[in-house]
């Protein structure tokens, strides 16, 4: 039964505004982009707007998806893919419609390959394609979601280095914190993962960064903050208080050094990572080192707000995630990808919670954005996109695999 308080398009800016449910259950996974929703909920944001947010760790993404279909939370941290394969029905469980209220962050994921791979001397790509390639290496990668964003990434990047990522190698999926394990005891010769688990492995001797995300698509969409559209429905004055929350939480973690890395210090907690300091500081700080001896500071590392640019529902990248389920034959046939991302990006939402707070919206609804394989996505074209790459599967619906 919807229990919303009567409301009009206008009625929150006439005084109707006080969340209709204070207490929200929020999910989230132990991973560095997690952080403006642990900061909003732990240090005084979310009781500014009249919230009290009980944070719910989660262990696998699958996990998280159920809960919040179910109702079992109210809005969580999550990867962009999830929320539009459960809005589309992908992945085993029925179409439920969901809703973006924002962008957590850009950057900040990582493709990592074992120390066995790195004493093999395959320390780049060339020499990775050469041993699947020549040597007829049947390589296995974990990604942890199968339409998340990680397993996007490692598609992406692997296709882009001449390997078919359904075919020439294995792909499978393994929780966040647990792909380190699964590298040191061989089931594995490689990962896509956030942070702070990529640096985590390399800290323990466990091979090397081999790819950052942001090489592939410098500022490339992640983390966003989900919920389904029928919360959203029924507490729109809770769901734009959340906003507000986690949009300032964002805005404070990224006013200074300092407060960065008071956040590494808070996220580095038993209730939240559980991961050593050193594995989330560095990187969260924009420093990389990659376990085969290069240091540099990344100049697109972790943004969790940049002015509300890393936080804007952008038509154009909620669409970009379903051109990479078409291709990769996830989608059996083309979406009306710009109508489907209207209805999961909650813009005028977004809007309205960032106008309150201060927080910059102008911005462009398509972004422009150049690939690491040389390919321009700017969401005018999504269907040629989709049918713009050499690598693909469009044809498994059929059956044929043809053009692979």
């Amino acid at each position: 039964m919807n229990t919303a308080l009567p409301t009009t398009p206008l009625a929150w800016v006439n005084g109707s505004d006080a969340p209709e449910k204070t207490s929200l259950d929020i999910g989230f996974m132990a991973l560095t982009d997690c952080a403006p929703v642990v900061v909003a909920a732990t240090q005084g944001f979310a009781q500014l707007h009249g919230l009290t947010l009980n944070l719910r760790r989660q262990a696998s993404w699958a996990g998280l998806r159920d809960k919040l279909v179910s109702g079992e939370l109210d809005a969580a941290h999550c990867l962009y893919g999830l929320v539009y394969a459960v809005h589309l029905g992908l992945g085993g469980v029925p179409s439920h419609a969901m809703a973006v209220l924002m962008g957590l962050n850009q950057n900040a994921q990582a493709l990592n390959l074992s120390p066995a791979l790195q004493r093999k001397g395959v320390t780049s790509p060339e020499a990775l394609s050469r041993l699947v390639h020549q040597h007829g290496a049947r390589l296995t990668f974990a990604q942890t979601f199968p339409t998340g964003t990680h397993a996007m990434w490692l598609y992406y990047w692997l296709a882009s280095q001449g390997i078919h990522p359904l075919q020439d190698v294995r792909s499978v999926v393994v929780p966040p914190a647990q792909m380190a394990a699964h590298l040191q005891a061989g089931r594995i010769d490689g990962f896509c993962v956030g942070e702070p688990w990529s640096a985590d492995a390399v800290a323990k001797g466990l091979g090397f960064t081999l790819a950052t995300s942001q090489s592939i698509w410098p500022d490339h969409p992640e983390k966003v903050l989900g919920a389904t559209r029928s919360f959203v429905e029924q507490y729109p004055n809770s769901a734009r208080a959340l906003l507000k929350a986690v949009l300032a939480a964002s805005r404070f973690i990224e006013q200074c050094q300092e407060n960065r890395r008071s956040t590494a210090q808070l996220l580095s907690g038993k209730a939240y990572l559980d991961a050593p300091l050193g594995s989330i500081e560095p990187r969260l700080l924009g420093d990389y080192q990659d376990g085969l001896g290069n240091q540099w500071h990344d100049p697109h590392a972790l943004r969790l707000f940049d002015q509300g640019r890393a936080n804007m529902p952008y038509l154009s990248d909620g669409m970009w995630f379903m051109t990479q389920f078409r291709r990769w034959g996830l989608l059996r046939e083309d979406p009306d990808y710009r109508e489907i991302a209207h209805q999961v990006q909650q813009l005028d939402l977004y809007r309205q919670a960032a106008e309150a707070i201060g927080v910059p919206c102008s911005y462009p609804l398509m972004r422009s954005s150049l690939l690491i394989d040389g390919s321009r996505w700017d969401g005018s074209d999504p269907y040629g996109y989709a049918r713009s790459f050499r690598l693909h599967a469009l044809d498994d619906a059929l059956g044929t695999r043809a053009g692979l």
